[in-house]
């Protein structure tokens, strides 16, 4: 038997109807089930051939037991050798060198010393900054973010240098990125599923939480054509198998403005039913193709073999599963409807 683990936190309806999608469409000999787990052996086998993760950015304990699952061939969505070393504005820099369009993105010294640093530990640090050169490049309005955060924590819109410092000043030891803001006419978040699957979903951030779903604007066949071809380049370059990737439209340019989500908001009450009927259909589709596949055992014991991911290069074939009985899977890539934000 081939055993699907999710791992999560205080997620309440993803988790279970995902567990439940799988365990009504898989083949005969894969099933799914939350992951239980106590202290772990080193390089010790471990029960799942598959495991989700939902979590791990929040618990370290969880993180290195991936990292320890990894090395015995299990297979981790998303790659958490990655995830550990990966940050935004290194993906900025990385996407602008790939052709996606990028808002101009600067990254800041933290306001505070870190923690166990002084004054000394800053030698190299130019001081005062120059800040009239980083407010000249980016200009206003401008969104002040940190380098690898989420959830839209610790985000500000700021409108001149006044309202920067106002806003930086609150951000104590955490590293800040300052990035052009975009006057979007359209806003889009994708769901971006096994480096294959897309859905493109019409958001509108500054309604309402109940309502961001419910755009102005409708997803016409080339720009889905144009955000898919991005999703693809951002994924096949990052390597990540779940994630959402948000675009800011301005005069017609789609500049993606956040794609470090590899555990991105799926609860049926904030993505909305239809949405949470897309991912809870090709999340289960995907994982399934992955146990079919089966464990993916290390060719060689190194960083960068698992830095680069176990069949980070090559898509899993799909695998034939049973019919849901909910609402069947749609074996085509979804194109989509709505979802996305600014970080």
């Amino acid at each position: 038997m081939k055993v699907i683990g999710l791992l999560f936190g205080m997620e309440q309806s993803f988790p279970p109807a995902l567990v439940e999608r799988i365990n009504s469409t898989a083949p005969d000999g894969i099933r799914a089930e939350f992951v239980k787990i106590g202290g772990v052996k080193m390089a010790d086998l471990m029960k799942y051939d598959v495991i989700l993760d939902r979590i791990s950015q929040d618990i370290p304990f969880y993180r290195s037991m991936l990292k320890n699952a990894a090395i015995t061939g299990t297979r981790v969505v998303n790659n958490p050798f990655w995830w550990s070393a990966d940050d935004k504005f290194f993906n900025y820099a990385l996407m602008s060198k790939l052709g996606v369009p990028i808002p101009k993105t600067v990254l800041l010294p933290t306001k505070d010393h870190p923690p166990t640093t002084t004054s000394e530990s800053m030698r190299n640090l130019m001081f005062p900054l120059n800040w009239e050169e980083v407010f000249e490049y980016i200009g206003f309005p401008a969104f002040l973010k940190p380098h690898d955060g989420g959830g839209w924590k610790h985000v500000y819109k700021v409108n001149s240098p006044q309202e920067f410092f106002e806003a930086y000043h609150k951000t104590g030891d955490i590293c800040m990125t300052l990035q052009a803001g975009v006057e979007f006419t359209e806003y889009y978040r994708c769901y971006a599923i096994g480096k294959k699957y897309f859905h493109i979903m019409p958001y509108e951030p500054r309604n309402p939480h109940h309502l961001r779903y419910v755009a102005d604007f409708t997803l016409t066949p080339r720009r889905k054509k144009q955000l898919e071809g991005y999703c693809q380049k951002i994924v096949d370059a990052l390597g990540y198998d779940f994630d959402t990737i948000e675009f800011a439209v301005q005069d017609d340019i789609p500049y993606a403005i956040d794609f470090l989500n590899p555990a991105p908001d799926a609860e049926a009450a904030s993505v909305q039913q239809e949405n949470f009927e897309w991912v809870l259909d090709h999340a289960a589709k995907y994982l399934i193709e992955l146990a079919v596949e089966g464990r993916k055992i290390p060719q060689g014991y190194t960083w960068s073999e698992f830095l680069s991911g176990s069949g980070a290069t090559t898509a899993p074939k799909k695998a034939t599963t049973k019919t849901a009985t909910s609402k069947p899977t749609d074996e085509k890539k979804a194109p989509a409807k709505k979802t996305a934000v600014k970080k």
